[in-house]
This record gives C-alpha cells, sequence and structure tokens, in this order.
C-alpha cells in the first residue's frame, strides 16, 4: 500500500531553459504544467497532514536523477515515479519575442508519455491521496488508449470520494486532430469534481463567447466547481450554490507569465483543501499569481 498523500499531481517534468538577460545567457531549471501546480500548491499545504506526491515517469540519464534529486531536496515525493530506460525528459526553451512569451518543445520522446503504461501502479497512486491533479497536457501526451486508462481511474476516484481536479491547459499542438483534443479535454473534465481551465484556451478551442460560456460547458458535464481565470480579468468562480467573480490584482507589474496559471490552480487548491471554501480558494489563487508574474521562471523559489 503506498503511502497516504494529501496531494498527488500527474503529469510531465521537463527541464526548462529560459532566456533573459545576456543575449544567448539561458538559465536551466525544472518545470511542467503540473509539477508547477504541486509546487504551489505545496507551499499552502501543512505537511503534517501527510506528503505531496508527483506521478510522472522519468529515464535512467543524469538529467532524470537531477529531477528526482530536484524534487526530492524540495519535500516532494517521488516514490510513484517510474523510470523507463532509453527515455529522457523533455525538454523546453521560454524566448521574449514581441513583448510576449515565446516556447519551442523537445518532448516527443519523453519518458513521461509511458506515465499510464502500468495499470497496478496507476491504481496504486492514484487510490493513495486525498485530492487527485492532473490537465489536458497529462492527457495529451498519452497514446489514447492510455488517455482512457487514466480518464477511468479518475473517474473512479472520485466516485470514491477523492476530490480530482483538472485544467484543461489546451495546447493544440500537442494533439493529433482538433476533434481528438476537444473530445478527450471534455472527458478528462467529467472525471474531474473542480475544472480550472482559462478562457482565452477554452475560445479558441470550444468557440466561447464569454467565460459564463466556459462555466456552463464544464458545469453541464458534472464539475462540482468551476473557476475560469481569464488574465487580468476577474476570476468567474461558481460552486453550485453560487456565481461571483473574484478580482486579480492590478497594482502588479508583469515580468513573466510562465506558470501563472498553475499558481492559481496549485494555491486554489491547497486552499481548498484547508478550507473547503471555494471563494476563500480563488482568492488565495489570484494573490499567489500576482506574485509569480512578477518573477522570471515557471517556479518562484522563495515561497
Amino acid at each position: 500500500m503506498a503511502e497516504p498523500h494529501q496531494f498527488l499531481s500527474i503529469g510531465e517534468c521537463m527541464i526548462e531553459l529560459s532566456g533573459g538577460g545576456a543575449p544567448d545567457a539561458w538559465r536551466m531549471g525544472f518545470a511542467g504544467d503540473t509539477l508547477n501546480t504541486l509546487w504551489y500548491a505545496k507551499a499552502g499545504l501543512d505537511p503534517k497532514q501527510g506528503p505531496v506526491a508527483y506521478l510522472t515517469a522519468l529515464g535512467t540519464d543524469d538529467f532524470s536523477d537531477r529531477i528526482l534529486a530536484f524534487l526530492r531536496d524540495n519535500a516532494i515525493s517521488v516514490d510513484l515515479i517510474r523510470r523507463v530506460p532509453d527515455r529522457r525528459p523533455g525538454l523546453y526553451m521560454i524566448e521574449q519575442k514581441h513583448g510576449d512569451r515565446h516556447f519551442t518543445y523537445w518532448r516527443e520522446r519523453s519518458a513521461a508519455r509511458r506515465l499510464a503504461d502500468d495499470p497496478v501502479h496507476l491504481d496504486t497512486a492514484i487510490g493513495s491521496a486525498k485530492l487527485v491533479y492532473f490537465s489536458g497536457i497529462s492527457l495529451a501526451i498519452l497514446s489514447p488508449r492510455k488517455r482512457t486508462d487514466l480518464i477511468e481511474r479518475l473517474a473512479a476516484a472520485r466516485a470514491n470520494g477523492q476530490i480530482v481536479a483538472y485544467d484543461p491547459n489546451i495546447r493544440p499542438v500537442l494533439w493529433e486532430s482538433g476533434e481528438a483534443m476537444r473530445e478527450t479535454i471534455m472527458r478528462g473534465a467529467g472525471a474531474a469534481s473542480i475544472v480550472l481551465p482559462s478562457f482565452d484556451d477554452e475560445a479558441g478551442a470550444f468557440g466561447d463567447a464569454t467565460p459564463a460560456d466556459t462555466v456552463e460547458r464544464y458545469r453541464a458535464i458534472g464539475a462540482d466547481i468551476v473557476a475560469v481565470k481569464n488574465a487580468g480579468a476577474p476570476v468567474l468562480l461558481d460552486d453550485r450554490t453560487s456565481r461571483s467573480e473574484i478580482q486579480t490584482r492590478s497594482d502588479v507589474q508583469v515580468l513573466d507569465a510562465t506558470g501563472a496559471g498553475d499558481s492559481f490552480n496549485g494555491a486554489f487548491l491547497a486552499a481548498y483543501i484547508r478550507t473547503a471554501s471555494a471563494s476563500e480558494a480563488a482568492r488565495a489563487g489570484c494573490d499567489m499569481a500576482a506574485r509569480v508574474i512578477a518573477v522570471r521562471g515557471a517556479l518562484m523559489m522563495d515561497l
């Protein structure tokens, strides 16, 4: 039986090279949407209530060893991480171009694409957690059959009383077709009790005209709580009992928006675990995102 975890995040940890400062000077770190969310959730959770864990797959190379050491050094359990020979971590570069971020990825043979290959391991990992978090990227990197396996297990976890949280985090370049993307994104949402979409993604993929359209679509598929992030605009929150707008901070200068949505998710979910209040959770998410956009890189080390 796996050690009980209060928070389990499922996805891909990548090597991050971020630009800035001198030309051709790059800073190496480790990040990825679901790791970012776990990072910010951990900051708001009481370690006495249980460890937090990451479920992914890594290679047997030196960079995979570095990622494991980084996670261990930052009090993230690595007990559920599978090692896959002849695979390596994915890599991405962040450049600032024309005043905005530009991402370049190398992840086609990432070890994380094999994270759902062992069904017994997957069942044990998911069953170990009070809250399980995943994203549309977690699904996109898997084969169609493994996507279905993961979604079915997450739906079973929700039915068993666990909290299942999901950010659709729509990245069309990762999907084999727009139809497969939309269908799988919605199936993933159907397994989740909490859905944390970004309106610009949803408008592009589903044609939503307003954040309220996004709320209605995810509520219709069964989500208990939907919080729609909308860049600097208010977050639209619906928790079945009420609908409200949570104001974001307007007094922050944006240095780098990388990881802003993930940090919102992490702080939201940690606050929800502590308080069971969606409105308090949304305010905590907005506060954390405001801190993150004022620094470079996805992970803010000083929390």
